[in-house]
C-alpha cells in the first residue's frame, strides 16, 4: 500500500463567531483510499470540505494536501470536486455533454486554445469511464438527473485529478439508480487509482463500496476502515453521533442508509 497521504489534518479548529463547528479534527486520507464522511445536518461536512478545498482558512490546527501545507499547495488540477449539482441545474442551458466536460480542461489548455486529438480522447476516456460516453452529443438538458451528475463527474476527470471530492453526489438521482452509481464511483477508485472523498448519507448503500469511514459531528466520532466501522451497532452509532441515527433498509447485503 501506497504510504503517501493525500489529505493530513491535525488538531483542526474553525468557528462562525461564537459557534464552533469544527473541534480538534484529525483526519488522515491515504493515497488510493474511498472515504465516506457521514454525519447529521449541521455537523461541519460543508465547511470541512471548504477548508480542505481552500475556500476557507484554517483558523487554528493545519490541513496538509499531497505532503505540502495548503496554504502553500497551489496544483489544484490535482483535485475534482463535484458538488449538489443536479437537483439545481439549469435544464436549459444550451451546451452538449461533450462541452460540458471538455470546459473541464480549460485551466489545463487556455481558454482560447484550440482542442487537440488528444484532448478529445481525454474528453471521450472520461466520459466512458462514468459510463456516459454514448451520451456525447446529447444536450446535457435532456438527461436525467443521475445522468447529469455522472455527465459532471466525468468534467471532474477529464482533468486527470489524483482526489475527487464528492458532496451528496445522489441528489436528484432517482433511488434505483443510486447503487449503480455508487458502484461507478467505486470503480473509479479500483480501477483507476483515484482517491475519493464521499460526503453521503446514503451509508448503508455505499458501505460496501468504500474503504474507510467518519463520522463527523463537530468532533470527528469515528474515522476507520469499514470493517472497524461495520463492528459498532445502532446503539453505538447513536451514542457517536449525540444524536438519534436511523438506518434504513436497502435490497443488499449492507442494508441500511442514514435519514
Amino acid at each position: 500500500m501506497v504510504s503517501q497521504s493525500i489529505i493530513e489534518i491535525k488538531k483542526l479548529f474553525y468557528r462562525y463567531e461564537k459557534d464552533t463547528v469544527l473541534e480538534n479534527i484529525n483526519l488522515t486520507v491515504p493515497n488510493g483510499s474511498f472515504l465516506a464522511i457521514v454525519g447529521p445536518n449541521g455537523s461541519g461536512k460543508s465547511t470541512l470540505l471548504k477548508l480542505i478545498l481552500g475556500l476557507l482558512k484554517p483558523q487554528k490546527g493545519e490541513i496538509r494536501l499531497f505532503e505540502q501545507d495548503i496554504n502553500k499547495f497551489s496544483d489544484w488540477q490535482q483535485i475534482g470536486y463535484v458538488s449538489q449539482k443536479a437537483n439545481s441545474f439549469n435544464t436549459g442551458f444550451p451546451a452538449t455533454v461533450f462541452e460540458v466536460v471538455s470546459s473541464g480542461l480549460t485551466k489545463k489548455i487556455g481558454l482560447f486554445h484550440f482542442f487537440k486529438k488528444v484532448h478529445n480522447q481525454k474528453v471521450h476516456d472520461a466520459l466512458e469511464s462514468v459510463g456516459m460516453g454514448k451520451y456525447s452529443n446529447r444536450n446535457i438538458g435532456e438527461l436525467s438527473g443521475g445522468q447529469q451528475q455522472r455527465v459532471f463527474i466525468a468534467r471532474a476527470l477529464v482533468s486527470e485529478p489524483k482526489l475527487l471530492i464528492l458532496d451528496e453526489p445522489t441528489v436528484g438521482v432517482d433511488v434505483e439508480n443510486v447503487n449503480a452509481f455508487y458502484h461507478m464511483l467505486a470503480d473509479l477508485n479500483q480501477k483507476r487509482g483515484i482517491t475519493l472523498l464521499l460526503v453521503t448519507h446514503d451509508i448503508g448503500t455505499i458501505s460496501d463500496k468504500v474503504t474507510h469511514v467518519a463520522c463527523l459531528n463537530k468532533r470527528l466520532h469515528f474515522h476507520g476502515d469499514t470493517s472497524e466501522f461495520e463492528k459498532h451497532q445502532i446503539e453505538g452509532m447513536s451514542e457517536l453521533y449525540g444524536t438519534d441515527v436511523h438506518l434504513l433498509a436497502h435490497h443488499h447485503d449492507h442494508g441500511g442508509a442514514f435519514e
